[in-house]
């Protein structure tokens, strides 16, 4: 079972993605991990794509899909796997398809984590963290057991930069302009199946496994 997560920054396609993984028992396949894992190993493309983010650039769409398709070779995703941050563009979708047709193989389901950019707004400025201990909380959800002190190590709890409103509307801009016709391109290949992401985690994951079949 071959699986890409789509949604919005905060839409909650990690944390689906995660448990996707843990019930198949496949891989969850990060575009972030596999950059961490491939620097640190020293690998030959792990330094090509150092040289792009030392510089501060976007590693490019080749690079990347070499990257994935390096990962999806490896033992553990024979039976499938679930991808979490990539692809990314239309670009990076096509160069996904077309590593994946050269061995015989294609995509099964792209699962969509709808939820309305309000939502989202309000979900991530809820947000508050720990730089001491990195224990997260949520005004609303999660709340600490005292406002703005962190239960585990008694440090003041912060806002971050990525969770400020006019943050997550900038990233939400970015995400419609590049992601959302991802939505278009797997709807048209007959493989997009959306979730009402607003609903509890546990009913967003109950919606997730009656479309792969449990």
């Amino acid at each position: 079972m071959k699986i890409i997560m789509l949604g919005a920054p905060g839409a909650g396609k990690g944390t689906q993605a995660k448990q996707i993984a843990s019930k198949y028992s496949i891989p969850h396949i990060s575009t972030g991990d596999i950059f961490r894992a491939n620097i640190k190993n020293g690998t030959e493309l792990g330094k090509k794509a150092k040289e792009y983010m030392d510089q501060g650039l976007l590693v490019p769409d080749e690079l990347t899909c070499d990257l994935v398709m390096d990962r999806i070779a490896q033992d553990d995703a024979k039976n499938g796997f679930v991808l979490d941050g990539f692809p990314r563009t239309i670009p990076q979708a096509e160069a996904l398809d077309a590593a994946l047709t050269k061995i015989g193989q294609s995509m099964d389901y792209a699962i969509d984590v709808d939820v309305p950019d309000e939502n989202i707004i309000n979900r991530m400025s809820g947000r508050r963290a720990c730089l001491n201990c990195g224990a997260t909380y949520h005004i609303v959800s999660i709340p600490p057991k005292k406002e703005g002190i962190c239960d585990t190590c008694g440090n003041e709890l912060v806002l971050r930069e990525d969770d400020k409103p006019e943050t997550v509307k900038k990233r939400l801009d970015v995400y419609h302009d590049q992601t959302q016709p991802l939505i278009d391109y797997y709807n048209g290949k007959g493989i997009l199946k959306s979730v009402d992401g607003t609903q509890p985690m546990e009913k967003v994951f109950e919606d997730i496994t009656a479309i792969l079949g449990a």
